[in-house]
C-alpha cells in the first residue's frame, strides 16, 4: 500500500542543456515530537469549519504501509486528544462509536508511514505523518496536517491484535482510510468505500479493544455483530474471529476461521503469512507458543489450494539487515522449505508449485530493525498464478 506524498516541497533549479529542470528537495525530517505538533496545529489552527462546537471522533491511527495500529499509533492518539482538550477546545473528542457517527461528526483519520526521505528503494530513513480531519456532514475533507520526523525515540511495534495476526491482505477498508487520509486533497469527497464502513469500522475496534483486554467471548461477539453490517466483511474481522476462537481453545472454529482467511488470500491472488524463521536459517524460531499451530495453518493452505485446484508462486522475503545477494539466497530457500511441507500432505501438488525469492526488495516496513515490528518483512507469500 503506497500513499501519495503531502505537504510542501522545495524545488531548486538546475541548468542543464535542455533548460532549466526542477528538483524536488524533500523535506528535512524533524525530532517525532516536533513533527506531530507541527501536523496537529496546522491541522487543527486551520480547519475549514463553522461553529463554535465541533463534535470529533478519532479513528484509530494506523501503519500507513500495513494498516497495523502500533504502539506509535497509539500514543500519537492519546497526544492528540490532550493537545486538542489543551488548546483547541471548540473540539469536542467523542467516542468511535455508531452512536455518535450518526450524527455525523468530524473525523480524524491519520497515518505513520516508514518512507525513504530521499525516495527511491534505499533504506526507510523517516516517518512522514498525515493527519486528515473529514466532516461527515459535508462528506469533504476539511483540513490537513503533514510533517516528517527522524526515526528515533518511535515505537512502532504492532499492537497485541496486529502482533498476533498470522496473515496479512489488502483489505479494501484499509485502503479506503488511507485514501482518506493521503490521497483525497483539502477540499475533496471522501471515499464512499471509507464512509460506508465507519459504522462496522467501530464495532471492529470495540472487538480489538476486548481482545486486547484479554476479553475474548465479548471480542468474539463484536466480531460476529460487525461482519453482519454492510461494509463488515472485512479481513480483519476473520483474523480476529480466528484469534479470538484460538484463545478460547475453540479448535474446530479457530481451524475453520483460518481456512476462511485463506479462502479470502486466495481469491485476491495473495496470502501473505508471517511464519518466523531463526535468523539467517531456514528453521523455524524455537518457540513452541508461536510456531505450534504452524501445521494446522500449513495443512489448511494445502487443503484449501487443492479444493481450489489452484498453482501457487510460493515467494520468500527477508527484511533489509545483510548482503543482498545473500537474503535473496535465503529467501528463496525458505520459500523451498514452505514448499517441501506442503507438498507433504499434498504430494501431487507438487507440480502446481514454484518456490522464488524477493529478498528485501517488497519490504512493506522496510526498517530493518529484525523485531516484532518489521516481522511482515519477514513473510512467505502464496500467490496464485496460472498453471
Amino acid at each position: 500500500m503506497t500513499g501519495i506524498v503531502l505537504g510542501a516541497i522545495a524545488l531548486i533549479v538546475i541548468a542543464s542543456s535542455g533548460g532549466a529542470q526542477a528538483q524536488p528537495v524533500p523535506p528535512t525530517p524533524v525530532p517525532y515530537a516536533e513533527a506531530l505538533q507541527r501536523a496537529a496545529s496546522d491541522l487543527f489552527g486551520k480547519a475549514n469549519l463553522r461553529g463554535d462546537r465541533v463534535e470529533l471522533v478519532i479513528d484509530p491511527l494506523i501503519d500507513g504501509a500495513s494498516g497495523a495500529q502500533s504502539a506509535a499509533t497509539r500514543a500519537m492518539q492519546k497526544t492528540l486528544t490532550e493537545m486538542v482538550q489543551a488548546a483547541y477546545p471548540r473540539f469536542v473528542v467523542q467516542p468511535f462509536s455508531a452512536e455518535v457517527l450518526a450524527r455525523d461528526p468530524v473525523v480524524l483519520v491519520g497515518t505513520l508511514t516508514a518512507i525513504t526521505n530521499q525516495g527511491g528503494d534505499g533504506p526507510r530513513d523517516a516517518y512522514r505523518i498525515c493527519l486528515t480531519l473529514a466532516d461527515l456532514k459535508s462528506r469533504t475533507v476539511v483540513s490537513k496536517g503533514v510533517a516528517r520526523s527522524t526515526l528515533d525515540n518511535v515505537d512502532v511495534t504492532p499492537t497485541q491484535y496486529y502482533r498476533d495476526s498470522p496473515v496479512w491482505a489488502k483489505d479494501q477498508a484499509t485502503d479506503a482510510y488511507v485514501k482518506t487520509c493521503q490521497g483525497t486533497p483539502l477540499g475533496g469527497t471522501i471515499d464512499p468505500a471509507y464512509v460506508d464502513r465507519l459504522t462496522a469500522n467501530a464495532l471492529i475496534n470495540d472487538a480489538i479493544v476486548e481482545y486486547e483486554s484479554q476479553r475474548f467471548r465479548e471480542a468474539l461477539a463484536f466480531y460476529r455483530t460487525a461482519r453482519r453490517l454492510p461494509g463488515g466483511d472485512q479481513h480483519r474481522v476473520r483474523i480476529g474471529t480466528y484469534l479470538a476462537n484460538a484463545k478460547l481453545g475453540r479448535r474446530d472454529d479457530s481451524v475453520e476461521a483460518f481456512g476462511d482467511m485463506v479462502d479470502y488470500g486466495l481469491s485476491t491472488d495473495q496470502l501473505m503469512v508471517k511464519l518466523l524463521f531463526r535468523p539467517g536459517t531456514t528453521q523455524f524460531i524455537d518457540n513452541p507458543q508461536t510456531t505450534e499451530p504452524y501445521p494446522m495453518w500449513l495443512s489448511q493452505i494445502a487443503t484449501r489450494v487443492r479444493q481450489k485446484g489452484a498453482c501457487l508462486e510460493i515467494v520468500g522475503h527477508t527484511s533489509r539487515t545483510g548482503m543482498p545477494h545473500l537474503n535473496e539466497r535465503l529467501s528463496v530457500m525458505r520459500a523451498q522449505f514452505i514448499m517441501d511441507l506442503l507438498t507433504t500432505g499434498m504430494p501431487d501438488g507438487r507440480s502446481r508449485m514454484i518456490a522464488t525469492g524477493r529478498g528485501f526488495k517488497e519490504n512493506l516496513v522496510g526498517t530493518g530493525k529484525d523485531d516484532a515490528s518489521d516481522a511482515l518483512d519477514r513473510r512467505v507469500e502464496f500467490k496464485v498464478v496460472g498453471c
